[in-house]
């Protein structure tokens, strides 16, 4: 049960009914007994920033921004932090008596979930599919993992060469396109699908496993369904398979802890609860 002095926080997007943000952040705060919770704000374009201002004149302590804002919340901040300013994108917005302070904790949600299911990329070969917003997160995490080369494959070469020439990156960024696949596919340890294809009603990708090595891992940061064909295709293959719900809970740890005040842990209990969520829904 809340109280009038609890914390509140909220998740802004167009939807917002597919976001697992109340559910992640309402089970760390029953876990841990805060008196605190996380509001869903379904709004449009053109609405996000008097939607911005209300919540920060209700109280908010700040909110969680997905689809299709992430982009405005980092023009519409005083101040972003490095990982906002290298994406280009926000998805934390926190409310301080100085200002909106604009974070993107994207790119640290998909290093800790490849960390921490293949370790260190240690200058080995990726290829990450797509060239939208999500992938200049993915760049950046697949940077911090310490990736040597990083094939940047998208529908639109134009697109991909673009979001290439945006970077300074460690590692280096091999702009082609999705018909370059075969050619690269053979050197890869590790395929980064960063676009919204599997998604819902959305077609997958239309690719062949069969040029990846058998120890290659395949990382799909879709997690409604849990299971994407593109995932189902590589554990049918043998190889080890990541799904987007890792992302999610260890990317939504920096917020909880910016809006609550404290740290949670990302559980086998936090990740069968969110599962349980998204079985249900089907």
């Amino acid at each position: 049960m809340i109280t009038g002095k609890a914390k509140i926080a909220g998740v802004v997007g167009w939807p917002v009914t597919h976001s697992l943000s109340p559910v992640l952040q309402g089970y760390w705060l029953e876990e841990l007994g805060i008196d605190g919770a996380m509001v869903p704000l379904a709004t449009h374009r053109e609405d996000f920033a008097r939607v911005i201002d209300g919540a920060r004149r209700a109280g908010f302590r700040g909110v969680n921004v997905t689809v299709p804002h992430k982009e405005a919340a980092f023009s519409l901040a005083h101040r972003n932090d490095a990982l906002a300013v290298a994406a280009g994108a926000a998805n934390l917005l926190v409310f301080t008596d100085t200002g909106i302070e604009g974070r993107n904790t994207d790119a640290i949600g998909l290093a800790e979930s490849l960390r921490e299911n293949i370790g260190e990329l240690n200058g080995k070969r990726v290829v990450l599919l797509g060239a939208g917003g999500a992938a200049r997160g993915a760049v950046l995490a697949l940077e911090m993992l310490g990736a040597g080369a990083i094939h940047l494959l998208n529908r639109d070469v134009h697109r991909a060469k673009t979001l290439a020439a945006s970077f300074s990156p460690k590692a280096k960024l091999l702009p082609g396109a999705l018909a370059d696949w075969a050619g690269v596919a053979g050197d890869a340890v590790l395929v980064v699908n960063s676009t919204s294809a599997g998604m819902g009603n959305i077609p997958p990708l239309d690719i062949d496993l069969g040029a990846l090595p058998k120890g290659a891992a395949v990382c799909d940061i879709v997690y409604s369904p849990l299971e994407t064909a593109l995932l189902k295709d590589a554990a049918a293959r043998g190889h080890k398979t990541i799904d987007g719900l890792g992302m999610l809970m260890h990317q939504a740890v920096p917020s909880f802890e910016a809006f609550f005040g404290v740290k949670p842990k990302v559980t086998q209990g936090l990740r069968d609860a969110l599962v349980k969520v998204l079985r249900d829904r089907v």
